[in-house]
């Protein structure tokens, strides 16, 4: 198993991002691929939207969901 390390922190999975406001999509961090907005809501239950992220950007959030309300985002990539 690959491991990947980000700001410090070792992660063993990287799955691609399916973004629902029902669904659980616990990750560690946020790879952003493509250009929009991310909104999620974090293991403490805040709902936050990250507005335009640069391309490329890796976010260090852990989130308990990835919303299709908000997230306009592409190419997201949950790291675990």
């Amino acid at each position: 198993m690959a491991s990947y390390m980000v700001n410090g922190r070792t992660f063993g999975e990287a799955v691609a991002i399916t973004t629902s406001d029902t669904e659980s999509n616990a990750y560690g961090s946020i790879y952003v691929g493509g250009a929009g907005n991310v909104s999620v809501v974090t293991e403490a239950g805040q709902t936050i939207t990250f507005t335009a992220p640069p391309v490329g950007t890796i976010l260090p959030i852990r989130t308990s969901k990835v919303r299709a309300t908000l997230t306009t985002a592409t190419l997201l990539i949950g790291l675990k």
